[in-house]
């Protein structure tokens, strides 16, 4: 007869689960939910989809053989043609913020590009305000706070993207929280758009960069030195050059990490070689995030608990990533400081220390 375990310990996945949880680095277009998709079509008119449900997620998901980022990026030109009006828009924004709650996600930020959403009619500002009122909805109903990332694509032109800055710049503090730079970053380097991210300068407008994915550390580099980023998406190939981990380390520069998505579009060649904890070890700021729910077929507990168990991290070790997301995050000063406040409470509750790195 097997025994019972009297234990009142929470089991590892117990703790991860009911663990608050920060997401810096999500986007829209790679977190719809296949069942959205589906409604859309026939809402639409769109031509018919694969009946099953694992023949529609086959042509949304990252092949198991994918080999580049670019193969991984491929997966976004299914979704797009569902994403050009605003109720479909307001719809999937609404229902990310309901995935991340689902995970104790008490603040998102969500990244998009919205001239991706233009081809029917909207306007780069009907797009970004479809997206703002989708998570305010969507923080009302379930109450993680959500705003948003406006990103400038790398393939675009300088006029296009500028205007994407402009735009951004009449929504910030109204939900848009930052800016972004995304795409090809092999064929596009990150200096080529230092005269653009000047304007965000201008403009105030927080900025992130996607550096250091698909290219090297010298786009770590250009993007905080050129282009004035106060976060990295990604980071993981700056390990590269040690001088510019220090340069990360001096300027306490936030990397946000996607670890499975990493681990798919071979930034890195394996799990044994992932840098995450590493950057940890030597007092990176880290953060993890999804990047693409759907995409990488992810969430965020499943991320914490891939670094569990692959890379040798604890719980503690997950508790400082998640209030360095906390701090990274990009909120007004006051809700940040009872935000900090509320996760230190949640935490200490679950028994994680909460010890300075």
């Amino acid at each position: 007869m097997n025994k019972i375990n009297q234990s009142d310990e929470p089991s590892i996945d117990d703790t991860l689960r009911r663990m608050p949880k920060v997401e810096l680095h999500v986007h829209l277009d790679g977190s719809v939910k296949a069942s959205t998709i589906r409604e859309l079509a026939g809402s639409e008119a769109h031509s018919l989809l694969p009946e099953s449900e694992d023949e529609l997620l086959a042509l949304m998901k990252a092949d198991p053989d994918t080999t580049s980022l670019t193969q991984y990026l491929s997966k976004f030109s299914f979704v797009l043609p569902y994403m050009q009006t605003a109720e479909a828009i307001e719809r999937i924004a609404y229902e990310l913020v309901e995935q991340a709650a689902e995970q104790q996600v008490r603040y998102i930020e969500v990244r998009f590009a919205p001239w991706l959403h233009t081809h029917q009619g909207l306007s780069i500002e009907d797009a970004i305000r479809c997206t703002v009122n989708g998570l305010r909805r969507g923080e009302a109903a379930f109450g993680t706070i959500a705003r948003v990332i406006v990103i400038c694509m790398r393939n675009h032109s300088f006029d296009l993207n500028l205007k994407a800055i402009e735009a951004a710049s009449l929504f910030y503090t109204k939900g848009v929280v930052a800016v972004d730079l995304a795409g090809d970053e092999a064929s596009y380097p990150a200096h080529q758009f230092a005269p653009l991210f000047e304007r965000a300068k201008a403009l105030k407008l927080p900025v992130t960069i996607h550096a250091g994915e698909a290219a090297g550390a010298f786009n770590v580099r250009a993007a905080i030195e050129e282009l004035g980023a106060e976060r990295i998406g990604h980071g993981v190939r700056m390990e590269e050059d040690p001088a510019v981990i220090e340069l990360v380390k001096e300027k306490k520069i936030p990397l946000e990490m996607c670890p499975i998505s990493n681990i798919q579009t071979k930034a890195v060649a394996s799990w044994a070689s992932y840098p995450l904890r590493k950057y940890l070890q030597e007092g990176v700021i880290v953060t993890v995030n999804t990047d693409n729910m759907t995409v990488s077929d992810t969430t965020i507990t499943k991320e914490y608990s891939a670094l569990m168990e692959h890379c040798g991290l604890s719980l503690q070790d997950i508790a400082v990533i998640v209030m360095n997301g906390v701090k990274a995050a990009f909120l007004e000063d006051d809700r940040k400081d009872e935000l900090v406040k509320q996760f230190e409470l949640e935490l200490s509750a679950l028994g994680l220390k909460l010890a300075v790195r």
